[in-house]
C-alpha cells in the first residue's frame, strides 16, 4: 500500500481542503436571485440561535409566527456573490430543491425571500445534527446500519437522477438526522453544486470535494455516475472510519483516487462481508461505463432488507407521479393545471428541465413516442398498453399529446397541491361567481374552458360533495384535494478554479478543457 494512504489519522484529526469556487468576474453581477419581488422575512418568522455557518450563508433556527413551528433559514448573503454566475447557482439550487420536493430523504423547502443584502431559504429543520458527527462519535457503522443509510443516501442519487438532476456534492456533511437518537432520518442537503442534465449530457467543471470527488470530474468529461462513486466513498468510510482515497495534501488525495489501490484487506475489513466488499468495489469502478448504477445498488442483496433484489424495478419519479395523476377526477386535474400555472419559476423551473428533457424534437409538446423512450431512460419496462394509458390520463384535452401545462400538472409534486393559497386560488377559479360554492354549471364551464368538450360530472360532484347538496364548497373541494390517490475530514466544497494540478497528481502531461 502506498505510504501515503497507510495511516490515515482519526476523523477528527482529517486536514481541511483548500478548494475555491470563485470565478473571474467577468459578466455584470445581477441585482437579485428571485424573479419576483417576496414579502419582508421578518413580518412572518422570528430568528433564533445560529445553527451553523457555510462558505456562502449563515442558518439560523427562525419561528414561523403564524403557525409557531420550527425551521431553518438559511441566509445567503449577497456580497459573496460575486459575479451573474453565482447569483444563477443560488437561483437553480432554489428550482431544484422544488423539484425534489417530497422525497423523504431530502430536506424540504418551504419558502423563500429576497432583500437588498440576503436570499433566504427557509427549510425543514433537522434537529439530528449531521451523519459527519455520528460517524465521528460511532468511529466507524455496524453493515446492518451501513446498509440502511446507505440505502437512504443511493435512493436520493436515484430520485435525483429521474428528475435529471445531479448532486455532485455528496458528502457525510450534506446528510442531516431529522432528530436525535437511532431511529431518526436521514435528510439530504446542500444542493449549491447540484446541476439540471440530460441523458448524454457531460460536464466539464471541477466540482465536489476531496475524499469524495470521482475520478472521472478529476479527468473533466462525467456524468451522474460521479454521484455513485461519492456515494460509495460514503459506505466505505461508514464501515471502516477512514476514506479509501487519502494523502497529506489535495493533489496527494486526488492522485490517489486517479491511481491508488483499493484497500480491502487491512483492518477491519477481514471482518466485513464479501457481499459488502463487493458492492463497494462496484460503486468504486474508475470507469463510469462500468460502474453500478445508483437503481443497481437498490437491487443489490447486500442493500435489500430480504436478502433478494426486487424482481420488478422501482418506479420512477415521474412515472410515480404520472401514475398518481392518472387516477384523479376531472376537477382535481384541472384544478392541477390552474395551480401549476399561479407558481413561481423557481417551484416548476424543474419540471420545465425535465419537460425539455423528454420533448427531444423541441416541438413543446411530448408524443407518445417521447414519453415511451423518456420512462424507459430512466428505467421503466412498462407494456406499450400501460404508457398509453398514462399518456391518455395526462392528455387533458385530448389532443394526443402533452402540452407544457399539462405536463406542470401531471407531475407536480403533491405538496404544492396542499398549500393553502394555492388551493384557495383554484377554488376561486372555479367559484365564477364567489358564491362560495363550485356549481355543477361552473364546472361544466370550466371543463369547456379547458378543451374538455361536455364531460358527466354528475359522478365527480357526488364523490366530492359530502353534504349532498349539489355543490362544492371550500371544505369539500380542499378535502378533495388533500386526499391521497390511489471517520472523516471535514471538507470545504470545491468549484472551477480548483487549486491543485492535474498533470502534478498524475504524473502525466494535463489535457485542459473548457468549463462548460
Amino acid at each position: 500500500m502506498n505510504e501515503e494512504t497507510s495511516r490515515a489519522p482519526p476523523p477528527q484529526q482529517r486536514p481541511s481542503s483548500a478548494a475555491s469556487r470563485a470565478r473571474p468576474t467577468t459578466r455584470k453581477p445581477a441585482t437579485s436571485v428571485l424573479r419576483h419581488q417576496t414579502p419582508r422575512l421578518r413580518d412572518h418568522y422570528l430568528f433564533g440561535k445560529k445553527l451553523g455557518q457555510g462558505q456562502f450563508g449563515i442558518t439560523y433556527l427562525c419561528t414561523h409566527k403564524a403557525s409557531s413551528a420550527l425551521y431553518a433559514c438559511k441566509s445567503i448573503s449577497k456580497r459573496k456573490l460575486l459575479c451573474r454566475e453565482d447569483y444563477e447557482d443560488v437561483y437553480r439550487e432554489i428550482q431544484i430543491m422544488h423539484h425534489l420536493s417530497g422525497q423523504p430523504n431530502v430536506v424540504q423547502i418551504k419558502d423563500t425571500y429576497e432583500d437588498s443584502m440576503f436570499v433566504h431559504l427557509v427549510m425543514e429543520l433537522c434537529a439530528g445534527g449531521e451523519l459527519f458527527d455520528r460517524i465521528v462519535a460511532k468511529g466507524h457503522y455496524s453493515e446492518k446500519e451501513a446498509a440502511k443509510l446507505t440505502k437512504n443516501i443511493i435512493g436520493v442519487v436515484e430520485y435525483c437522477h429521474c428528475l435529471g438532476v445531479m448532486h455532485r456534492d455528496l458528502k457525510p456533511e450534506n446528510f442531516l438526522f431529522d432528530k436525535p437518537g437511532d431511529d431518526a432520518k436521514l435528510k439530504t442537503t446542500d444542493f449549491g453544486l447540484s446541476v439540471f442534465y440530460k441523458p448524454g449530457q457531460y460536464f466539464y467543471d471541477v466540482v465536489g470535494s476531496p475524499y469524495y470527488v470521482a475520478p472521472e470530474v478529476l479527468l473533466k468529461h462525467y456524468g451522474p455516475q460521479a454521484d455513485v462513486w461519492s456515494a460509495g466513498v460514503i459506505l466505505y468510510i461508514l464501515l471502516s472510519g477512514v476514506p479509501p482515497f487519502w494523502a497529506d495534501t489535495d493533489s496527494g488525495i486526488f492522485r490517489q483516487i486517479l491511481q491508488g489501490k483499493l484497500d480491502l484487506e487491512s483492518d477491519p475489513w477481514p471482518n466485513i462481508s464479501e457481499s459488502a466488499k463487493d458492492l463497494i468495489r462496484k460503486m468504486l469502478d474508475r470507469d463510469p461505463k462500468q460502474r453500478i448504477t445508483a437503481h443497481e445498488v437498490l437491487c443489490n442483496p447486500w442493500i435489500v432488507d430480504d436478502r433478494v433484489a426486487p424482481d420488478k424495478p422501482l418506479d420512477s419519479a415521474v412515472l410515480s407521479r404520472l401514475k398518481h395523476f392518472s387516477a384523479m377526477n376531472k376537477l382535481k386535474k384541472m384544478a392541477l393545471r390552474v395551480i401549476a400555472e399561479r407558481l413561481s419559476e423557481e417551484e416548476i423551473g424543474g419540471l420545465k428541465e425535465l419537460f425539455k428533457m423528454i420533448d427531444t424534437d423541441n416541438s413543446g409538446t411530448i408524443t407518445f413516442e417521447e414519453l415511451k423512450h423518456g420512462l424507459k431512460r430512466v428505467g421503466s419496462q412498462m407494456t406499450e398498453t400501460e404508457i398509453k394509458d398514462l399518456m391518455d390520463a395526462a392528455d387533458v384535452d385530448n389532443s394526443g399529446t402533452i402540452d407544457y401545462g399539462e405536463f406542470l400538472a401531471a407531475t407536480l409534486h403533491l405538496n404544492k397541491m396542499e398549500r393553502e393559497d394555492n388551493l384557495v386560488a383554484a377554488f376561486s377559479y372555479f367559484d365564477k361567481d364567489g358564491s362560495g360554492y363550485i356549481t355543477i354549471d361552473e364546472l361544466q364551464q370550466a371543463c369547456k374552458d379547458f378543451g374538455l368538450g361536455d364531460v358527466h360530472l354528475d359522478e365527480t360532484i357526488k364523490e366530492i360533495d359530502q353534504d349532498n347538496d349539489g355543490r362544492i364548497d371550500y371544505g369539500e373541494f380542499a378535502a378533495m384535494m388533500r386526499k391521497g390517490d390511489g471517520g472523516v475530514g471535514r471538507t470545504r466544497t470545491m468549484r472551477s478554479n480548483l487549486n491543485f494540478n492535474l498533470a502534478d497528481a498524475l504524473g502525466v502531461e494535463n489535457a485542459t478543457s473548457d468549463a462548460k
